[in-house]
């Protein structure tokens, strides 16, 4: 009796570390996700058991109005393209701790790289123009999961650096502030 307990006991245990090790950044994920302001389409690649890219295509919204602008409220979608290099650096952690980590679930640090694009800018403004802009933002987010294919992240990115591509003495600092809610495919 002693013996099938003690086997018992090592199967268990032997099964639940297996199941931590499993934990690692998803082979390739697809979503959409929106919030405040934009609709945004990506892709997430593994790099390694802890590192994934993250590309992104989208519309970045504005909104602006007053009596400056004879009382109307105003909106532009601006396109984008972003590549962002994640680390989920606590994805081992969660797993081992049986947390759910699909579809990435994890705190993660990255350096998200942007170029806004007037290209093709959808507004209701017929005199509005934008900038064509790079930015490079280090980031820190939370990525989580609601149910099987509904999640969320929260980020921010206090300080960046961004480049005008139309004039080259202006550039500054940047920052980000990510509120997102997607649908994981």
């Amino acid at each position: 009796m002693n013996r099938i307990i003690t086997v018992l006991v090592i199967f268990i245990f032997s099964s639940s570390a297996l199941k931590a090790q499993n934990a690692s950044v998803e082979k390739s994920l697809f979503g959409i996700q929106t919030g405040v302001l934009g609709i945004w389409g990506y892709n997430e690649s593994r790099l390694a058991d802890q590192f994934a890219l993250r590309t992104e295509i989208g519309f970045d919204a504005g909104l602006w109005g007053g009596t400056h602008y004879e009382n109307s409220v105003n909106y532009a979608l601006i396109p984008l393209i972003k590549i962002e290099p994640r680390w989920y650096y606590n994805i081992k952690k969660r797993g081992r701790k049986e947390r759910n980590t699909w579809n990435n679930g994890a705190n993660y640090l990255s350096l998200e790289t942007t170029l806004h694009s007037d290209l093709f800018v959808i507004s209701n403004d017929r005199n509005h123009s934008t900038a064509n802009t790079l930015d490079f933002i280090p980031k820190w987010g939370i990525k989580r999961n609601i149910g099987q294919h509904f999640g969320f992240e929260i980020a921010i990115g206090p300080i960046g650096y961004g480049i005008n591509l139309d004039e080259t003495s202006n550039h500054g600092y940047t920052g980000t502030f990510d509120l997102k809610i997607g649908y994981n495919f």
